[in-house]
């Protein structure tokens, strides 16, 4: 499989992911306290993916599932992250007086691309051009343009 259909896969999950997490903010009783059992089932729906993608590869054969301790403890980490990230999600969409999904999601998704260059530059190494770097100020200029004028985001 290229990595063009992987990256429009990923792309398409992630947005049925944003966008399927603001329905379910949307249908949190008003009466509700916390959005965590919400964060819990969306958990459990990745598990059982991850499951019935395990199970395939393991009926097919010829996969290697041990990996090392450091990779199960990034992933770990990388897994608290989102569980945090989704019960912040979810309580955004769920308040009375939400941000429109059309502020929300494009501030997450685009403020992740620039932290991620900048952990990228300074943590990895990784050089970034120019190219690169204008875009990432524009991606900075397009978040507050989404912003400004805008009511309920104060």
């Amino acid at each position: 499989m290229s990595m063009w259909v992987l990256l429009t896969i990923v792309t398409l999950a992630y947005v049925g992911y944003n966008l399927l997490i603001k329905v379910s903010g949307n249908h949190v009783p008003a009466d509700a306290t916390t959005t965590v059992f919400a964060a819990i089932c969306l958990q459990t729906g990745a598990l059982v993916t991850s499951a019935i993608f395990a199970a395939t590869l393991a009926f097919q054969g010829g996969q290697t599932f041990r990996l090392s301790v450091p990779s199960y403890a990034w992933a770990l980490a990388g897994g608290l992250c989102i569980g945090i990230a989704e019960i912040a999600y979810l309580t955004i969409f769920s308040k009375s007086d939400p941000l429109p999904a059309s502020v929300v999601i494009p501030t997450v998704v685009t403020g992740t691309v620039v932290v991620t260059l900048i952990v990228s530059v300074f943590v990895f190494g990784e050089r970034l051009g120019t190219l690169q770097l204008a875009g990432a100020a524009m991606i900075v200029g397009g978040i507050i343009c989404m912003f400004v004028g805008r009511a309920g985001t104060a």
